[in-house]
């Protein structure tokens, strides 16, 4: 494809006399002849001048470059469109395999794909468009809006709602039970039931083998637009923000609330019933014990000003040093101390 389609396609203005032939998308230090590369960050500059691709995306305000290159206001959201153009997506075909189980009682809109060995139970309802590859679980009563796509080995448990275009990646499971268990004198635990449910809102997408628990009474709630990483804990009865991000292994405990456009790092944990405000940011491994206000930035464990931590752990490595020189410092004050006590005394 050439270069001047791609721009048109993609939104961009073609900086270049050649109109060269683009066959793939590839990173900057791996891209070859004929790969269309892209750089939205200045610091990466540099490597333009090694890199062996036909052409690059890059931001308006970059000086000129010696390939030619693709101009636009945001590099990263023109690179996400010109993948799209060459990648082929999975599909299955519409229909439902053989070997799948649907309940008489099910109600499947048009153009769906149910795959092999997939199960939905009775009372399930599926919008138009839906794909369910192999061994997708759906118990029953679940409602399922349009074109949602669901990967192999997810189950969505009973009753449980996902709105339109949600993606679920390997292995999500949907609605299993929350933590919940009340202490007894011997010092067993006595399983409260879970009587609520998940509702997952539209564009949702969410990583493989994240787990969603069932509010205990009510719902769990994941907004519109959220995106959750791989390995996601979502305890019973979370509200998590419309265009919240949570990477890989987060944690939340029940109730906690983010509200809208919450960044949350990997392996992030939050304890439970805390209010995170619209925009904050919570970076990687911090603990969250107490709400954290709108746009606050927060790491460490305990959580604190993102600005602070980052003066504390310069001092962190030198903590041990810093104590023996204030040892030594106690040592000489208590010398001076006594010394001078004593001449006092000889002067009296």
């Amino acid at each position: 494809m050439k270069l001047s389609e791609i721009a048109v396609r993609i939104g961009c203005r073609m900086e270049s006399a050649e109109d060269v032939e683009i066959l793939r998308i590839a990173g900057i230090e791996e891209a070859g002849p004929g790969d269309l590369s892209f750089i939205s960050n200045r610091k990466y500059i540099r490597r333009l001048k090694n890199t062996r691709a036909a052409a690059v995306i890059l931001a308006e305000n970059i000086p000129p470059v010696a390939i030619p290159s693709l101009r636009t206001e945001d590099p990263y959201i023109a690179f996400a469109h010109a993948l799209e153009i060459f990648h082929i997506p999975l599909r299955q075909e519409p229909g439902i395999h053989p070997t799948a189980f649907v309940d008489v009682d099910v109600e499947i809109g048009a153009n769906a794909s149910i795959g092999a060995h997939a199960a939905i139970g009775k009372g399930c309802r599926l919008g138009s468009g839906v794909t369910l590859f192999p061994n997708v679980v759906l118990y029953p009563g679940v409602r399922i809006g349009n074109d949602v796509l669901i990967h192999s080995c997810v189950t969505v448990r009973e009753h449980c709602r996902l709105g339109n275009r949600v993606i679920l990646q390997n292995g999500v499971v949907i609605g299993s039970d929350g933590l919940g268990f009340a202490p007894t004198e011997d010092g067993g635990f006595y399983k409260i039931v879970q009587t609520g449910t998940v509702t997952i809102e539209d564009d949702v997408e969410i990583g493989a083998n994240t787990t969603i628990d069932r509010a205990a009474v009510g719902e769990t709630v994941i907004r519109r637009g959220a995106k959750l990483d791989n390995l996601v804990q979502i305890g019973h009865g979370c509200r998590v923000g419309e265009d919240c991000v949570l990477a890989a292994q987060a944690g939340l405990a029940g109730s906690t609330r983010l509200g809208r456009g919450v960044w949350v790092g990997g392996q992030a944990g939050f304890a439970g019933h805390l209010n995170v405000g619209d925009g904050a940011v919570v970076t990687a491994q911090s603990g969250t014990s107490h709400d954290v206000p709108a746009k606050a930035v927060v790491s460490g464990s305990p959580a604190f000003d993102n600005r602070s931590w980052l003066r504390s752990v310069t001092v962190f490595p030198k903590l041990a040093d810093l104590f023996k020189r204030i040892r030594v410092l106690e040592k000489d004050v208590d010398f001076l101390k006594k010394n001078q006590t004593g001449r006092t005394r000889k002067e009296s």
